[in-house]
């Protein structure tokens, strides 16, 4: 797993509220964020706009440890929360929250299916592999933080089932999901016939049969 660097440069903000950020967004092409956590105040902060969005192209960019330099002062942090417009493609606030390396964190990581076109269950069988999930909540320290979970369904068969319990965590990550109990065990992937595919099946047979009573 790659362990890309993703340095985000900042700026104090003083002024707050609606109007603040409004001219913050059309003036300056930046947005509102705040920093907290770590026992310390929160800090109100503005970040590039399009910085930001070219960032968030990167999926290692929601599951890694971030740099949030301001103004020299830097800070580790992970993208705890990210506001949209609701019709337009512009970014209106962000949520960062610091980390160090002795407290463990609750990230959630993007899930990578491995072998879905070379599966036999799906050459071979015709089965469709769906997905229940695409990422997972985890919680580790944030020097073990993995950038994904990979998933092998080379060896799934039909009407099986893979749940979080079922996944290999990396050295030092758990599930969040799962320190609840096994009631919270939820189903990650399971491949079926495509809707329809078992009656065709019924229905030829049963025509066979009907052709031979004719006989």
């Amino acid at each position: 797993m790659s362990k890309k660097d993703f340095v985000i440069e900042a700026f104090p903000r003083e002024d707050q509220g609606k109007g603040a950020s409004r001219r913050l967004r059309r003036e300056e092409r930046k947005i509102p964020a705040i920093i907290y956590g770590g026992n310390k105040e929160a800090t109100p902060i503005s970040i590039w706009h399009n910085e930001l969005k070219k960032d968030l192209e990167n999926e290692a960019f929601f599951s890694h440890i971030l740099t949030i330099d301001v103004q020299g002062k830097k800070e580790s942090v992970i993208l705890k929360d990210l506001q949209r417009h609701p019709y337009k493609p512009i970014l209106t606030h962000a949520d960062f929250q610091r980390v160090d390396k002795d407290h463990e964190i609750h990230v959630n990581v993007p899930l990578h299916f491995l072998n879905e076109d070379k599966a036999p269950v799906v050459k071979l069988q015709g089965g469709i592999i769906s997905h229940q999930l695409n990422e997972v909540e985890v919680i580790c320290l944030p020097q073990d933080l993995p950038e994904f979970i990979e998933i092998d369904v080379m060896d799934m068969e039909l009407d099986q089932t893979i749940h979080l319990s079922d996944l290999k965590m990396p050295k030092g990550v758990r599930s969040a999901a799962l320190q609840h109990g096994e009631d919270y065990d939820q189903a990650v992937a399971s491949v079926h016939l495509p809707r329809g595919a078992k009656v065709d099946e019924e229905d030829e047979e049963g025509g066979e049969e009907a052709g031979e009573d004719k006989e």
